[in-house]
């Protein structure tokens, strides 16, 4: 199949749109006022730069960054070295090579070299902190913004350290600012719905459930990472080329707080909230700035109060937290408030039928050879030996805490096996990462179902899609995404969030998110967990089409002995981490094991007599 181009429509108009808001009211600015109006809108574009910049790593990964102010000082001090005169650069920078000395570049070529200088300082950074998790990765973020000022703090005779740097041109116009802002707004807007958009924010939503669908959630926090830091150091240069004078610490705490406010306040996970917020708090601190030697209201005088600014700030991003934890526009883009930039239904393709079906009858059989696994002196595996050929159905049970969830998650990789060896036909996929093990062909569901809340129907089974079929253009996968979803009932709801769905209605759709990289089997993880007598028939039909009409080896954990004993070829029982019995519905009835297992020797024996 030809590569396609992955566009999404509505990404682009959206994108089109909010350039436009942002262009037009600034260039009427620009044509009818001047002084101190300008400068304050100036300084709007090169912050709003800024909070751009940051969504696109922190809001579509969930990971907050303290550090995209590093990169931005990184970007003041390269653009500016740049772009003095080699007299005064001679001066202020002794130990800089000759040829950065006597180098004079115009903004546009300065602007490029240190997209690409800090694209690859962030790059080998990233290559860390993208492998780390939830707070470890925001302290690791901030620890990077205070290693870069003691850096540049240091390197006295290449940055003038602790004092300021000056001589430097002043080039960031409105028009100029104005050109850069829009750019990085529309490029934060296309990448959230392009292919890496779509998968960093699958990673947000649920890091296991990204690794089942075969993500590697490092390498896609890494391409944001980057582009981020890219467009961090274009913001710090454009504010170098604004001010004209600047020192390190204006690229510290104080800056980090106030993009991070106009962030969280607006909306972390949106780009519109980006925009929305930076025009809040620059309201706001423009207000406060002015108040803060005092105020005369005539029927009463306002004192000087001292850091009113800050105190503001603070104020207000705790008020949000409190009231609307998600910030003012949450996870919602223009496109929710524009009827004319909402995906359409008559917009989606009404006959999936007409695509030929992806899939293919599969072929092979998987063995788990004496896995085990402990945690410490525990021992939650022992010893397992299974196999489970294609188009048969393996059921798991065994009383609580028998370690049937511990070995899914040492067949699924998120697990790591201390002992065995699983091999699918004779490929050893043991101790193999997670994604890796999805593109062998093994899915699963979860015990707790796992979605992707603030993401589509659509969008939950194209995030799989384009992981088993990445030469498909957006088209092609939300055909063959709807395909799946009508295949499990549900191709109605493919534009309501994974998250508004009923219970049953979210088990067909983590079904069909799993079938969409076509694995060869499938672990299903109590599927009837929470189900009425309804929806588990409806399951056990879906079950029954998995093995029939598509031909999957099914391992199923249940709790549910009829669903078990009605839908299994063999079922095999589990106890203190031990395989007890294996074979049959009736033969693991008739054990005496099992029935101690769950009774206990005493009533097990009651029965028997």
């Amino acid at each position: 199949m030809a590569v396609s181009a992955y566009v999404v429509p509505q990404a682009a108009k959206s994108a089109i749109v909010l350039g436009a808001i942002v262009a037009i009211p600034c260039l009427l600015i620009f044509a009818l006022a001047q002084g101190p109006i300008i400068t304050t809108t100036t300084n709007f574009l090169v912050m709003l730069t800024a909070v751009a910049a940051l969504g696109i790593f922190s809001g579509n990964s969930g990971i907050l960054s303290f550090g995209q102010c590093s990169f931005m000082a990184l970007g003041a001090q390269i653009s500016a070295t740049l772009t003095i005169a080699p007299a005064l650069k001679k001066s202020a920078f002794p130990l800089l090579a000759d040829a950065i000395i006597q180098s004079h570049f115009s903004l546009p070529i300065a602007l490029l070299i240190t997209l690409i200088v800090v694209g690859l300082i962030a790059l080998a950074i990233g290559l860390a902190i993208c492998r780390l998790n939830g707070s470890s990765a925001t302290i690791a973020t901030l620890g990077l913004l205070i290693i870069v000022e003691s850096l540049i703090v240091a390197a006295q005779g290449f940055t003038r350290g602790n004092q300021a740097v000056y001589g430097i041109p002043k080039m960031t116009t409105l028009p100029v600012a104005l050109g850069l802002a829009v750019a990085t707004l529309v490029i934060a807007r296309i990448y959230r719905d392009s292919r890496a958009g779509l998968l960093l924010r699958a990673t947000r939503e649920n890091h296991a459930a990204a690794q089942s669908i075969g993500i590697n959630v490092p390498s896609q926090r890494l391409v944001a990472w980057v582009l981020s830091a890219m467009l961090s150091g274009l913001a710090g240069a454009m504010m170098a080329h604004m001010l004209t004078v600047f020192s390190p610490k204006q690229f510290y705490f104080d800056l980090t707080f106030s993009i991070i406010v106009m962030q969280v306040v607006g909306g972390l996970a949106s780009v519109t909230g980006s925009l929305a917020g930076t025009v809040l708090i620059t309201v706001v601190v423009e207000i406060l700035r002015r108040s803060e030697n005092g105020l005369d209201l005539g029927f009463v005088q306002i004192p000087q109060i001292f850091g009113v600014t800050e105190i503001g700030l603070c104020l207000i991003i705790i008020a949000t937290l409190y009231t609307r934890r998600e910030g003012l526009l949450g996870f919602a883009e223009i496109d929710r408030f524009l009827p004319f930039l909402r995906p359409r239904r008559s917009d989606l393709p009404r006959d999936t039928t007409a695509v030929a079906d992806i899939s293919r009858k599969p072929t092979g059989i998987l063995r788990i050879d004496a896995i085990s696994k402990a945690y410490g002196g525990l021992l939650a595996v022992d010893k397992v030996s299974l196999e489970l050929p294609v188009g048969q159905i393996l059921g798991l049970i065994g009383p609580n805490g028998s370690g049937k969830t511990t070995l899914l998650g040492c067949i699924a990789g998120t697990h790591q096996p201390t002992g065995g060896r699983i091999t699918i036909d004779d490929i050893d996929v043991t101790g193999l990462p997670a994604h890796r093990i999805a593109h062998l062909g093994i899915g699963r569901t979860f015990q707790n179902i796992r979605l992707f809340t603030h993401l589509t129907a659509l969008e939950n089974v194209q995030a799989a899609l384009t992981q088993r079929w990445p030469q498909m253009g957006y088209e092609a996968l939300t055909v063959a995404a709807l395909h799946l979803l009508a295949d499990l009932k549900i191709a109605d709801l493919a534009q309501r969030d994974a998250g508004t769905l009923s219970y049953g209605q979210q088990r067909r759709l983590e079904i069909a998110r799993a079938l969409a990289l076509e694995p060869r089997f499938l672990l299903l993880d109590e599927p009837a967990a929470g189900m009425n007598e309804s929806e588990t028939e409806d399951l056990l039909g879906i079950l029954a089409w998995l093995v029939q009409g598509r031909g999957l080896g099914l391992l199923i954990v249940d709790h549910d002995m009829q669903l078990i004993m009605r839908l299994c070829n063999q079922i095999a029982v589990l106890n203190k981490g031990e395989l007890i019995a294996l074979g049959s519905a009736a033969d693991v009835q008739q054990s005496q094991a099992v029935r101690e297992a769950y009774l206990g020797r005493r009533h097990a024996e009651r029965i028997v007599a």
